[in-house]
């Protein structure tokens, strides 16, 4: 997908163009104190579990404790703003995810430019939005799904963990590149939406794997279809739903941001220690133990992830006319 020139050099700008002092200064000085990582949302969640396996492995090798604080409420607004409020110095860094990009187009009105207020640091770990439906739904393959819902218009419920949460907007992309109508029904979090799903009281949720993949395994769900552009080692028996619908890919990340202006040479410390963990085998099992595969690289490449999600959801929830809740 080609990137927005402006949105591109905005956060490759702040990934690189950032203040440049000794190395001696930061590299080896930082960090001399703890260091908050801020979760946007409740524990339990992919953020959440994911910052704290980042955050273990970065106090282990910098010996410093690198706390996770959960500062949950406005659609993970409010925690990304306590990060763009503090100082730029390391001490307050930012867990973030998929739902930054969805927020950039779902809210009318934010208090803060996450493209020019963040800078990327390093990204984590990609895992696939999982489609499944109760098994009392006669469908069990794509083609089955889409063709049952045309002949059924506006006759099957689309669970998802809210207005604008990354289920729903993947649901909608799904909605939009397959031409069918889904009723879209928000609930408070994936929990809920997948236990209304066990219980029949709605067909279909395209949630992250970790959130169902026990569900599914067990027969007590059935997945149609992976989201990410391949299929999944943790569900190799099912296919990529870009099988059925070329180009489409979906998929929750996560990754590590500090507010804009923050030194150079801890951006490239802290993503340099992030992409060593990344390459171990404990923790990288741990991250596949989510069914997720990790995704190493520069600032400037998470830098890009980032511009291509906030382009991509854009237009689905434009596409959508999806509102918060």
């Amino acid at each position: 997908m080609k990137l927005p020139r402006r949105t591109f050099l905005h956060l490759a700008g702040g990934a690189a163009a950032l203040p440049v002092l000794p190395r001696v200064a930061w590299a080896q000085v930082y960090p001399t104190r703890p260091v908050r990582i801020i979760v946007p949302f409740a524990p339990g969640g992919l953020n959440d579990i994911a910052a704290r396996l980042i955050g273990q492995w970065l106090s282990q090798r910098l010996g410093q404790q690198f706390i996770i604080e959960n500062r949950t409420g406005g659609g993970g607004n409010i925690g990304i703003e306590v990060v763009v409020r503090a100082p730029a110095d390391g001490y307050t860094l930012l867990a973030v995810g998929s739902t930054a990009a969805i927020n950039a187009t779902l809210y009318e009105r934010l208090n803060y430019n996450f493209i020019r207020d963040i800078v990327p640091i390093a990204s984590f770990i990609r895992v696939p939005q999982v489609m499944q439906v109760n098994p009392s739904l006669p469908v069990k393959t794509i083609t089955e799904f889409i063709a049952y819902a045309k002949a059924t218009p506006g006759k099957i419920t689309m669970g998802s963990g809210g207005n604008g949460s990354p289920a729903h907007v993947t649901g909608e992309l799904f909605k939009m590149m397959a031409g069918i109508d889904l009723v879209h029904v928000p609930y408070r979090g994936a929990g809920p939406a997948i236990a209304d799903l066990l219980g029949g009281q709605i067909q279909v949720t395209f949630t992250d794997m970790p959130a169902s993949i026990a569900y599914i395994k067990a027969g007590k769900l059935r997945a149609l279809g992976v989201a990410t552009a391949m299929r999944s080692e943790a569900l190799p028996d099912i296919p990529a739903i870009r099988e059925f619908l070329p180009g489409f890919e979906a998929s929750q990340w996560t990754g590590l941001c500090a507010p804009k202006n923050t030194p150079r040479e801890i951006v490239d410390r802290l993503n340099a220690e992030v992409n060593s963990g990344l390459a171990d085998p404990m923790l990288k099992a741990r991250f596949a133990d989510l069914g997720g595969v990790v995704l190493p690289g520069s600032p400037t490449e998470f830098a890009a992830l980032i511009a291509e999600e906030t382009e991509k959801w854009g237009k689905v929830v434009k596409f959508s006319g999806a509102k918060p809740q």
